[in-house]
């Protein structure tokens, strides 16, 4: 039998009481602590309902910056802020560390992961917000995977960080010409803001950072490839932002390879292009930044699938048939004004999450205003999503970004300063917001990077 995890019917005695809190309580469930979900558990914080957060990790991150990791910008601390310590003013609020294998939408239950000598654990929920994010997606090929990290949590920044300083190191020892040049060779595969970040970021790091830092190479020499299958990078943007973007990089000696698929990686080696044209590349880091796939649990729920395998929500970002469950951010597919599914952008995730959050309140406060705190699935009480774009960021490197709101464009040093503020404004914490301003002040005076640390054993 499996185990029913119980979420504890009162408000534990060390906390503040909710004013008026009953023992029926209905149990809201959010899984993942990401944009989506931490906003929703915001939303959440003055409900007269039991409030559960699961995350398989502790911490949330503030994904927009974690190529700075990857690029030894920034420390890992320094993007990630402990998910207890965000929502411990909210006493109606539990966190639980746990890993969600899969949702039983008619008996409202998640399943949780378990060591394989343990029995099934499950949660009971009333209602339920998943907000799981996304994985790397490689178009079948997942076997690229261990020659290609992408970028979508920690342990990937901190192990391309790892990649792309031992790629120095080495270089630094070795003899043969050839070797040295493939080691000094940086592939980005994808041309979209996290490609483009990237193949900027190293490019400043190799010709400004560490360029009197070595004897036996010049690191100036590095070689940055960004490759991408479209026409034109950042297609997101509008056309002469994208150029405006390539001409940055290209300043900048990144090599832009468009209208070039990759069609095999291997150990420090890809193919790319179409014939006759065919091209081999050899490289020291191959970064993958070309595709991204919604979170495996949208599979659990007994429904088909859109592109990416996103899950088609109703207006009101409720699941069809089962008004109980709200799916938001990467997992959702949902329409926008124009008919085409919205992006996977952290704005998306945060307007959604409180979207979703006010609907399960709206019906709260109808049971509750007809003497009850019963459950009811509450559809008749939904309001439809509308997303307000608060526009595209993309920067380029130090002093260099494009920005889009609609009609009109921004770019350069203009753009970038908006970059820096926006991403100071969402970081979580006081403590993380003034170490990130001081250390990007701290680069753009001195162009130095204080992350660059190699934290597990050397080897060839």
């Amino acid at each position: 039998m499996p185990a029913i995890l119980e979420a504890p019917e009162t408000i534990p005695e060390t906390q503040p009481s909710i004013p008026g809190a009953v023992p029926s309580l209905p149990h809201i469930v959010i899984v993942g602590a990401g944009f989506g979900g931490l906003y929703a558990a915001r939303e959440l914080r003055h409900a007269r309902a039991r409030v559960t957060l699961l995350d398989r990790r502790n911490f949330h991150l503030f994904q927009p910056l974690l190529y700075q990791v990857a690029t030894a910008a920034l420390s890992p601390g320094n993007i990630a802020y402990p998910i207890r310590a965000i929502l411990r003013g909210q006493p109606n609020t539990q966190v639980l560390l746990a890993e969600v294998t899969g949702v039983d939408v008619d008996a409202r239950q998640l399943v949780l992961a378990s060591a394989e000598d343990e029995p099934e654990t499950r949660l009971d929920y009333d209602y339920l917000i998943l907000a799981p994010g996304a994985r790397d997606s490689y178009f079948g090929h997942d076997q690229w995977a261990q020659w290609a990290p992408g970028l979508k949590s920690l342990e990937e920044g901190l192990e391309l960080r790892r990649r792309l300083l031992l790629a120095f190191e080495h270089a630094e020892r070795e003899r043969d010409a050839d070797r040295r040049r493939e080691l000094l060779t940086v592939a980005i595969i994808g041309g979209g803001p996290t490609g483009v970040e990237m193949a900027g970021a190293i490019a400043e790091i190799a010709r400004q950072v560490m360029r009197h830092d070595f004897r036996a190479i010049d690191p100036a020499e590095t070689r940055v490839v960004l490759i991408e299958a479209g026409a034109r990078i950042l297609p997101a943007f509008a056309p002469e932002l994208s150029q405006r973007a390539a001409e940055a990089l290209r300043k900048r000696g990144v090599e832009l390879w468009l209208h070039t698929p990759v069609t095999a990686i291997q150990a420090r080696e890809l193919l790319a292009g179409r014939e006759p044209n065919m091209q081999s590349l050899r490289a020291g880091l191959i970064v993958w930044a070309a595709g991204v796939r919604a979170s495996a649990l949208g599979e659990s729920l007994g429904v088909a699938l859109e592109r990416g395998g996103r899950v088609r929500v109703r207006a009101d970002l409720s699941l069809q048939n089962h008004p109980e469950v709200f799916i938001i951010g990467d997992l959702a597919w949902c329409a926008g004004t124009d008919g085409a599914p919205l992006p996977g952008l952290a704005p998306v995730a945060m307007q959604q999450g409180r979207h979703a959050a006010g609907n399960i309140l709206r019906a709260l406060r109808a049971a509750q205003a007809r003497g009850g705190d019963e459950f009811v699935p509450g559809a008749a009480f939904y309001r439809p999503f509308h997303y307000f774009d608060k526009g595209n960021l993309a920067t380029i490197g130090k002093a260099a970004a494009v920005g889009q709101w609609g009609r009109f464009k921004l770019w350069g040093l203009p753009a970038w300063l908006v970059w820096v503020g926006v991403h100071i404004r969402y970081l979580i914490g006081f403590r993380n917001r003034l170490v990130v301003s001081l250390e990007w002040l701290w680069a753009y005076l001195t162009a130095q990077r204080a992350a660059r640390l190699i934290t597990n054993q050397v080897r060839r």
